[in-house]
Formats: C-alpha cells, sequence, structure tokens
C-alpha cells in the first residue's frame, strides 16, 4: 500500500461534498488545537478552553552561520531531556495530560497532549531514536522546520528538495510505530511525497494557504488536496503575515484561510493551530497589539532571508497578529466567527476540533 486514500469513492462528486469520509462523519467534541506549547501556568489550558492539543516540546538552539543567519537547531541531547521534562511536568498537573492514542481524548478530566518534536534534527541518522521517542511518549513528529536537514527539505530553500531516502525510511519507522507524520514547514515535495508515501493520514500541524498569500511557508492547493485525499488534517494558524497582505488583519481573514482550506481538500480536511504561546504573542501583548510596532522584532531575519534570496521575502510585513485572536480565548472566538460567517454547527465542531480528534484516533488508536 503505497497511500492512504480516503476519497477515491467520491470521484466525480461536487467539490464542496468531497469529504475524507470519517471527517465526514466527525463527532462533536471539545477544541483542539494543533499546534501549541506548554505554558508556564498549566491552568493556561483549561482558560483556553482545550480539551486536547498537539504541543511542540522540543527546545531550540539558536546559531548563527558564517554569514550571520539566524538558525534554530534541536538536538538529540537537549529535546531527549526535553521530553522527559514534559511527561515529567504533565504527570504532576490536573490541567492536562500525555495522550498516547486519540481515544484518550476525554477519557480522564484535563487536556489531552499529544507530544510534538518540530524536526527530525532531534532522530540525527539514527532511527532508533524514533521509538525511543515513542516509549517515552512522543506522537508526532515534523521532517523539518524551515530549512534542509537529513530527513527532508525544508520551505525556506533556495533550491527546493523533498524527502531523503533517510526521510522515507524514517516515515516508514513512524508508521511502523503509528506517530503522525507532520509536513509543516516542508518544501513542496517534502509534503507531497510524504502525503502518497505514508500509509496512515498525515498532518499539516500548522500552516495557511499559498491562493491567499504566495509563500513557501504557505500550501499550495495541491499540498492541500494530497493530504486531505489520504484523510489528513491541515492547522490553519496565527500568524497574520502569513495569513494576509491586507494593512490590517481581522478575523474575518482567519476565516476567509479556513473556508479555502476547506474548499480545496473539504470541510474535513480543515483545523485551527496557534504556533504562539497559548495565551497569545508576548511582546505583542505588551504592546496592545500594536503590530506596526510588534512587527520589527521580525524584520531582521525576514531581511536576511531576502538577502540570501530566498522566495517569498520580496515584500515586507506589516503585521504579526490578528488583534482579536492573539489571547487566550481564541478557540471560542474563532467558533464563534465561523458560525456567523454561515458555516453549519457541525461544520464549526468539525474544524474546532472533530477533524483532528478523528486523524489522532485514525493513525494513534
Amino acid at each position: 500500500m503505497t497511500g492512504w486514500t480516503r476519497r477515491a469513492t467520491l470521484a466525480g462528486l461536487g467539490a464542496a461534498s468531497a469529504t475524507p469520509l470519517l471527517g465526514a462523519t466527525a463527532k462533536a467534541g471539545p477544541f483542539i488545537d494543533s499546534l501549541s506549547f506548554l505554558p508556564d501556568d498549566l491552568a493556561d489550558v483549561t482558560r483556553a478552553g482545550l480539551g486536547a492539543m498537539i504541543a511542540d516540546v522540543s527546545e531550540v538552539e539558536e546559531i548563527r552561520d558564517a554569514a550571520g543567519t539566524p538558525r534554530y537547531l534541536r538536538g538529540f541531547r537537549v529535546n531527549d531531556a526535553a521530553l522527559d521534562k514534559a511527561v515529567a511536568r504533565l504527570a504532576k498537573s490536573p490541567h492536562a495530560y500525555v495522550a498516547l492514542k486519540g481515544s484518550d481524548i476525554g477519557k480522564r478530566p484535563g487536556c489531552a497532549t499529544f507530544l510534538q518534536f518540530q524536526s527530525t534534527e532531534t532522530v540525527g541518522d539514527d532511527l532508533t531514536r524514533i521509538a525511543r521517542f515513542h516509549a517515552k511518549g512522543l506522537r508526532v513528529l515534523q521532517f523539518t522546520h524551515h530549512n534542509d536537514n537529513a530527513f527532508a527539505g525544508g520551505a525556506l530553500q533556495r533550491v527546493q528538495s523533498g524527502l531523503t531516502p533517510l526521510g522515507r525510511a524514517g516515515l516508514a519507522e513512524m508508521n511502523r510505530l503509528r506517530i503522525l507524520p507532520d509536513v509543516s514547514h516542508g518544501s513542496d515535495a517534502t509534503m507531497l511525497e510524504a502525503a502518497r508515501a505514508s500509509t496512515t493520514p498525515i498532518a499539516l500541524s500548522h500552516g495557511a494557504a499559498r491562493a491567499i498569500v504566495d509563500h513557501p511557508r504557505c500550501a499550495p492547493d495541491s499540498v492541500i488536496r494530497a493530504i486531505a485525499d489520504r484523510g489528513g488534517v491541515m492547522g490553519v494558524f496565527m500568524m497574520s503575515f502569513w495569513l494576509t497582505r491586507r494593512a490590517v488583519p481581522t478575523v474575518a481573514d482567519y476565516v476567509t484561510q479556513v473556508r479555502h482550506v476547506a474548499k480545496v481538500g473539504g470541510i474535513g480536511a480543515v483545523g485551527v493551530a496557534n504556533d504562539f504561546p497559548m495565551g497569545g504573542q508576548a511582546n505583542l501583548l505588551k504592546l496592545n497589539n500594536d503590530n506596526a510596532r510588534g512587527i520589527g522584532e521580525y524584520l531582521d531575519w525576514w531581511r536576511a532571508m531576502r538577502a540570501e534570496r530566498i522566495p517569498g521575502f520580496d515584500w515586507t510585513p506589516a503585521h504579526v497578529v490578528i488583534p482579536a485572536l492573539n489571547r487566550i480565548d481564541r478557540m471560542q472566538r474563532i467558533a464563534d466567527a465561523l458560525r456567523h460567517a454561515g458555516f453549519r454547527a457541525r461544520e464549526v465542531d468539525m474544524v474546532m476540533g472533530g477533524n483532528w480528534r478523528r486523524l489522532l484516533t485514525d493513525v494513534l488508536g
């Protein structure tokens, strides 16, 4: 079996009804955030209204290359310890717990937390580490973060590449162990090849649609469709300069992203991600969500990418956050906005958590 296909039997039907079969029967459930981080105060998970989340527990070491460009590495030693630390924290909390299967969602009080690393740099070239991490509780593994590594090509490279032989072997190991493969930050080739080669559905845990913002960090329709066709899900995240090129970002821009992914992949293929701290992007909160001032902390990196002639950086962003969503109650606000925009109650339930619950159960059990 070379790929997971759910929509083949829907061939010839209209795009509006072409949803993954299990996604089409997703039950109402809790809010699920497909990319967040463990907050300093785990009670924030409860305040955010989350019943489940994918939590990146990797720790990043920043280095600078010979040209002075910042690079972010997630090495084995640091992250093996970070995984242990996250498991120990959650074991002591009444607000969240380590989830090992999708069916763990709702089985006990608190937020079912699926632990993730945002890069296979933690694996290096030793595939036995994937089983090591799995045994400790890791359930989601992202191939790469922006740049090429030993497994796969990243989105922010002048010359794009796909899965390497090691990456294909690593994907097979993820499939064997039933770890959810995550293609966020990957090149187009990485995302397409992983979607087609995986024997389970895959995730694009956090991203946006390139049809709306033409940037390599955003997914083209071909990728959205390939992920959806095999039962996967894409989470639309909060980083506003990849959501809209409009001068002032609003909740309507977020809804437009959700609507586009649903149009291309079906309502069963879209969910909600964060990619900021749970309470919001902290520096913007200090500035009362003044994007004109807050964007400054991103511009050195943005200009460095432009200087390296990375595609997509030939314009200068004006904002970082959607102010109305840069807060801890964003999930409820998004759900309300979807309803007001004409999404039916069942569709809202799917976007806000049902699709992720279905995918996590499909892959993890």
